[in-house]
């Protein structure tokens, strides 16, 4: 299926520990462009990222942001570390124990002192990994983003198409009455000009004529390409460069018919073709 190389994503989650957010633009690029931006703590995890983007992505410039803000110490599961509670109130007994006029013993002092007080250590290996599968959530979303805009570009490119079928068979109908234009042309100035024919000589010229208006092989050969353009975009691999080798051949075909041209009708319908052409090369640079 056609993809669009244009798209964006993004995944957030939240945890006891803190908050991931996957960031994921991607834009059109001759091959497959990544850049990772992580937090120090993440860099372990910037090898098996980039392997994932290889499997799922092959054309475009990618830019992956990943952010994480730990919890706050409030949000955080507090640990009471009873045997240094311990210690430090029996220490502060023993000093009230030296004073006239000792105050009492306050409990928020004590959870101030160092060590009463247990924080849970982040695991950052289980954080790494939810980093990777989340990763993995906002990479599909992406290719979901690129499948649906490249449904968009492929419904242009084909009506394009559609419209170049109608000027090749518009030059097929015209062409015959073209031609006898051409040979009744030629035989009024002949006349106008008072010179004795000689239906050889005049079925040569109309035999040159013939010929250098023959485009039947052009025309074939763009109904081919055409007809090759179609079936590509129902491919479901990368299809871009492919597309891009095609334009270059209907562009040369519609140059040769203008190269052929006798008359204007002709030459309207060659520079018809190359406008669609060129529409469709614009839309082709954004598919993967």
């Amino acid at each position: 299926m056609t993809r669009s190389m244009t798209a964006f994503a993004r995944r957030q989650s939240e945890q006891e520990w803190g908050t991931l957010i996957w960031e994921i633009r991607s834009v059109n690029h001759r091959y497959l462009e990544p850049h990772l931006r992580l937090p120090e703590s993440f860099r372990e995890i910037e090898g098996p990222l980039r392997e994932r983007l290889r499997k799922r992505l092959q054309r475009g410039k990618v830019e992956c942001t990943l952010r994480f803000q730990a919890a706050e110490a409030g949000e955080q599961q507090l640990n009471l570390n009873t045997e240094v509670a311990h210690q430090v109130r029996d220490a502060a007994q023993q000093l009230s124990d030296l004073l006239a006029n000792p105050s009492p013993i306050n409990p928020l002092e004590l959870l101030r002192w160092p060590g009463v007080l247990k924080q849970n250590e982040l695991d950052m290996k289980a954080i790494q990994k939810q980093a990777l599968n989340q990763f993995d959530d906002a990479i599909k979303e992406l290719i979901d983003n690129r499948l649906r805009e490249g449904a968009e570009l492929a419904q242009l490119i084909n009506q394009r198409l559609d419209g170049i079928d109608n000027v090749v068979s518009q030059v097929r109908e015209k062409l015959p009455e073209i031609l006898e234009k051409q040979r009744q042309n030629i035989l009024t100035r002949l006349e106008d000009a008072r010179v004795e024919l000689d239906p050889n000589r005049v079925e040569q010229e109309i035999v040159m004529l013939a010929q250098k208006a023959d485009v039947d092989e052009e025309l074939d050969r763009l109904d081919t390409h055409t007809g090759e353009v179609r079936r590509v975009l129902k491919q479901k691999e990368a299809i871009g460069r492919r597309l891009d080798f095609l334009m270059q051949e209907l562009n040369r075909e519609a140059n040769t018919l203008s190269s052929k041209s006798i008359v204007a009708e002709t030459t309207q319908c060659a520079v018809e073709l190359k406008v669609l052409i060129e529409q469709m090369r614009e839309q082709i640079q954004n598919i993967e």
